[in-house]
């Protein structure tokens, strides 16, 4: 019930639904070119996490020690991926502002986490 309450109350207040189409649109736009594809994937996989957050885990799959996760991290932290994290490590501090805001900076430090390095990372339900 909690997850339930939590995740229409990050819809509406916490953005939730501004930060969905927005890495949907990007994911879109990514994957129309060929070597965009597996940004966009992630960009979609943070789209999924960024609608509904509460209830949901990110752990790391069974090939993210692997030489191409690795890579794709890497240049996925140079062409964006630092500056997205950063922004929800901002958003998370705006929010943590308010004892009611804390539960939206937990959500916001989850996201950052699988913005800054998403290859090899899966989103699990609880």
């Amino acid at each position: 019930m909690m997850r339930i309450l939590g995740n229409i109350l990050w819809i509406i207040l916490g953005g939730g639904i501004f930060l969905f189409f927005e890495y949907l649109l990007g994911g879109v736009l990514l994957c129309i070119t060929i070597i965009g594809i597996p940004f966009g994937i992630q960009c979609i996989k943070l789209s999924m996490l960024a609608l509904l957050p509460f209830g949901k885990r990110v752990t790391d799959g069974g090939n993210a020690n692997g030489c191409l996760p690795v890579f794709m991290n890497i240049l996925w932290i140079l062409f964006g991926g630092f500056w997205i994290a950063l922004t929800h490590v901002l958003f998370a501090l705006l929010t943590a502002i308010t004892i009611i805001g804390l539960p939206f900076a937990k959500q916001h430090m989850k996201l950052a986490g699988l913005a800054l390095v998403p290859f090899g990372r899966e989103i699990q339900r609880l």
